[in-house]
């Protein structure tokens, strides 16, 4: 069949592979580059891991995302994850962290309760005075985001597809399978799949019901030289707690220490000015400044922003909007890490391996 893709981001790119590896033509049409410094997936790294709060689907789903990317190693001939481990900090009622530890305890995966002492002793780098617990697994890691995308590409084209670059879509019609280029150029398809980010309302407003597009920001930065050492051997840390959220991601594979908040804006343009405001930034760095020690002594290195493409209650929108047409959006932040298991899902569907409404249900971590 010939399938035609909205979007070379992560999850366009992981439909394309899973859709060539069944034997289908593939055309993947982006708007700018590929990677695309303006799309979602492209960042130095991106988190895996099974803490999910009380989210128990998504928490046993990141265990079918792992055999996953086994598979895409495979056919890349190299594996772009560094395993780091998961160090879980509570705040205020500490809810999440408990409903995380219960939910991995009974998945079988191990848990090691940490006290502020523990932590601090084991990480010296990190202020545990405004935590109310935590707990440290060995599983989890980085997943290096823009080389997956790069390699997904390369693999691609490899494999006998096309990636249009620089061909904006301007409409599609999801019944008749037809896609309208920017400079009016006509593409009909067996199939297209959207996977378009946060411009997926353009393309399809009966989305703009169910995502919103999130400007997020993130910085990343130098540890003061008496704590590289430590920096190099810790694990991620994720703090969620009552109305906040703070991550922490190591510096490895010669990218720098990345932190970022998981507080959704609801707010922004992805085609608007995409530079930080100081405001932005410097909330970020506060609530960084209260889980890290020294914070004065850090360095900014560099601050960006991205887009979440966030839908209800947090859960994918993996789905067709016609016979001819499936979506892939709604990732809100926590998709990247099941991208290739979700290029997978929108194969079986395809192929009539696994009924649409199976496929929907899992991508919303039922």
């Amino acid at each position: 069949m010939l399938i035609a893709i909205v979007g070379a981001g992560v999850m366009g790119l992981s439909a394309a592979w899973a859709l060539s590896r069944d034997g289908h033509q593939v055309t993947v049409f982006e708007q700018g580059p590929v990677p695309n410094p303006l799309g979602s997936s492209v960042d130095r790294h991106r988190l895996i891991r099974h803490a999910y709060g009380a989210a128990t689907g998504y928490a046993r789903l990141v265990v079918d995302a792992y055999a996953a990317w086994d598979r895409l190693w495979a056919d890349l001939g190299v594996a772009h994850y560094v395993p780091t481990g998961t160090l879980i900090a509570a705040n205020g009622s500490g809810r999440w962290a408990e409903d995380s530890a219960r939910c991995l305890e009974a998945m079988g995966i191990a848990v090691a309760p940490l006290d502020r002492k523990a932590v601090t002793r084991r990480w010296p780098f990190l202020d545990a005075s405004s935590m109310t617990g935590a707990f440290h697994t060995a599983a989890g890691g980085v997943l290096l985001a823009d080389r997956i995308v790069r390699s997904l590409a390369g693999n691609l084209e490899a494999r006998g597809g096309t990636i249009a670059r620089n061909t904006p879509v301007r409409a599609i019609d999801i019944d008749a399978g037809r896609i309208e280029l920017d400079d009016g150029t006509v593409v009909v398809a067996d199939h297209i799949v959207v996977a378009a980010g946060p411009w997926v309302a353009r393309l399809l407003p009966s989305l703009s019901q169910r995502v919103t597009a999130s400007r997020q920001v993130l910085a990343y930065l130098e540890a003061p030289a008496a704590l590289a050492a430590a920096w190099r051997d810790a694990p991620m840390v994720v703090d969620i707690g009552d109305g906040n959220g703070v991550y922490l991601v190591p510096p490895v594979a010669g990218t720098p220490l990345k932190v970022g908040d998981h507080v959704f804006s609801m707010s922004g343009d992805p085609n608007a000015d995409r530079t930080p405001r100081k405001d932005e930034v410097a909330k970020v760095l506060d609530q960084c400044g209260l889980r890290l020690r020294d914070f004065a002594d850090y360095r900014v290195i560099e601050s960006r922003t991205c887009f979440y493409t966030v839908a209800d209650n947090e859960q994918f929108v993996l789905e067709p909007l016609s016979e001819r047409l499936w979506v892939m959006t709604g990732f809100s932040g926590h998709g990247f890490k099941f991208s290739a298991l979700m290029g997978e899902l929108v194969a079986d569907a395809l192929a009539g391996r696994r009924a649409a409404t199976e496929v929907s249900a899992i991508a919303a971590g039922h």
